[in-house]
């Protein structure tokens, strides 16, 4: 490592890379530490499916979908109800990222390699109106390569940087302190742990084997937020959401741990929005984890009928894929930790993904023969098939009685109801043959297919589930897994960490889900979906090219 450096990076995940980089491309020295081994670096961002929220695309434009900044910002602003004092500077970034996602983002990242799926996806699709929460069209752009193609371009460029010397890794590296001197940050202090060989993902080792201390001019915290820290998360669970679950699967790994926040704020800095988080309700458990409580995320089309844990039918528009938060809410009142899709082999095999690089071989390895077999072929994509075999989630029967039978005995109760089940989901096929019906999950499907993406290749033609020539059955339970912060350390546009007072803590920057992905909570109260990834991005940008300008 550098003996002497103009910036410390604490966090090797996408947005510290990119703060590293642009600083090593303005010529000055820069280290990035992490508690993690190397063959972690990319952080989160590595197990990624690689979403990108883009305004006005030429894929969009493609696709027949009409979008601009000012629709955009609409349903931002609509989708994240900033009502706070402290929303100052989180909606001053909300306009300046979606200005950027219309605007220079796709260009910059194209220079770099980057390209992207053709078919735009529709995430958060909303339906409480116009000036509420969603996305008004598709706007989720899957990277070619999925996270691993998000990241490749920043590891290149500091490979690039660290072959120059103007870029130093510090991996095993755990910062403790930030060192304050005169009011100003000045550098950082911690423990050294021991090396480790573990696998990317897995928990290592927290055996100290030294000590370290490193001054700079500036400090920049990249270190992510807490979802793999349940004890926090419950500590911050909000009432409105509901009572904390008792049981919740993990979408990160456990070093997701939130320790840098507790120690940015012991060094002046302001943490804000701690209460605003983004958790998934459609987790189910990896039968092939790789660390603790591991999750992986359904991606569901809208077909899927959802009940909570007792066969009740979530009411609209809680129907999948169209507000993630609003759907926790009402699940958290239910008083069960779980709920329940029913669906069949025919939309499983058409709208069934999962999240993640590793859960996406053919996106993620580039193959575009194996997309088109996704695309045309008689089963689901294999990773779903897998978990539709072996995890402990999925009931597959021939019949309803059977399948209802099935789900009580995985759960050890008899909370479902196979006579109420049958009265709904029969109910639900006979509104199946008109091309209208009063069913508003069944209206939504029928407006999802008008878009030329999801008809080919995300929603599957409206049928009676009930039908044995669409079957089997199929039945997944449903898990609250944990993922996104969306507080942190308050920022402003330049990604400068302010203090109790408003004013820039001199010295310290913040970037990521350190920083709410800007300012302290970019998305308010929900998000948009697609916008984490680029929140790394754009705050990354920001801290690193502000913090290179001003060091001397």
């Amino acid at each position: 490592m550098q003996d002497s450096v103009e910036v410390i990076v604490v966090g090797a995940g996408l947005a510290g890379l990119v703060a590293a980089t642009e600083i090593a491309d303005a010529g000055k020295r820069v280290l990035i530490l992490d508690q993690e081994p190397g063959q972690s670096l990319g952080g989160q961002a590595f197990w990624s499916f690689g979403g990108l929220f883009f305004v006005d695309s030429p894929e969009q434009r493609r696709m027949g979908i009409r979008d601009s900044p000012a629709l955009a910002l609409s349903d931002w602003v609509g989708t994240a109800g900033f009502d706070r004092d402290v929303d100052r500077w989180p909606r001053r970034w909300a306009e300046a990222y979606v200005d950027f996602a219309g605007g220079e983002k796709r260009a910059w990242l194209h220079a770099m390699g980057m390209r992207w799926f053709p078919v735009v996806g529709w995430a958060e699709r909303g339906g409480y109106g116009s000036v509420g929460h969603g996305n008004s069209v598709p706007r989720f752009h899957v990277t070619w390569g999925t996270g691993h193609g998000v990241l490749e371009p920043f590891v290149r460029r500091a490979r690039a940087a660290e072959g120059c010397g103007l870029l130093s890794f510090g991996f095993r590296h755990r910062v403790d302190d930030l060192l304050v001197e005169n009011g100003a940050v000045t550098g950082v202090r911690g423990a050294v742990l021991a090396n480790d060989a573990i696998g990317r993902g897995s928990p290592s080792s927290r055996e100290v084997t030294g000590e370290f201390e490193f001054r700079a001019q500036a400090v920049i915290v990249a270190s992510g937020g807490i979802g793999g820290n349940h004890e926090l998360v419950r500590k911050n669970w909000p009432a409105r959401l509901g009572g904390p679950p008792r049981h919740m699967l993990s979408g990160v790994p456990a070093h997701v741990d939130g320790r840098m926040l507790g120690i940015g704020e012991r060094a002046g800095a302001r943490v804000i929005n701690g209460d605003r988080m983004w958790h998934y309700v459609e987790g189910i458990e990896n039968w092939n984890p790789i660390w603790p409580m591991h999750a992986i995320r359904i991606l569901p089309g809208p077909s899927s009928m959802w009940f909570d844990a007792c066969g009740k039918r979530l009411p609209g528009p809680l129907w999948p894929g169209f507000d993630t938060l609003g759907t926790l809410e009402y699940l958290r009142r239910s008083g069960h930790d779980h709920s329940w899709f029913i669906l069949d082999q025919q939309i499983i095999r058409r709208e069934f993904a999962l999240s993640g690089s590793e859960q996406n071989p053919d996106l993620t390895g580039k193959s575009w023969r194996q997309v088109i077999k996704r695309a045309i072929g008689k089963g689901a994509p294999a990773p779903v098939e897998a978990f539709k075999q072996r995890g402990k989630d999925f009931i597959v029967r021939d019949n309803l009685r059977e399948l209802v039978a099935g789900m009580n005995e995985l759960t050890g109760n008899q909370l479902l109801d196979h006579d109420h089940l049958r009265r709904e989901i029969e109910a639900r096929d006979l509104q199946i043959d008109n091309p209208f019906a009063k069913d508003a999950q069944i209206m939504a499907i029928h407006n999802a297919r008008r878009y030329r993406g999801d008809r080919l290749v995300r929603t599957a033609k409206p049928h009676r589930i009930l039908d044995p020539a669409n079957g089997p059955l199929i039945a997944v339970r449903l898990h609250i897994l944990t993922r996104k912060s969306l507080g942190g350390i308050e920022t402003d546009l330049q990604g400068r960490a302010l203090a109790g007072d408003g004013n820039p803590l001199p010295g310290l920057y913040a970037a990521g889900e350190a920083a709410g992905f800007g300012g302290g909570g970019v998305h308010g109260y929900r998000a948009l979906e697609g916008t984490f990834l680029g929140g790394c991005l754009f705050s990354g940008r920001n801290a690193g090219r502000a913090a290179a300008a001003a060091c001397v």
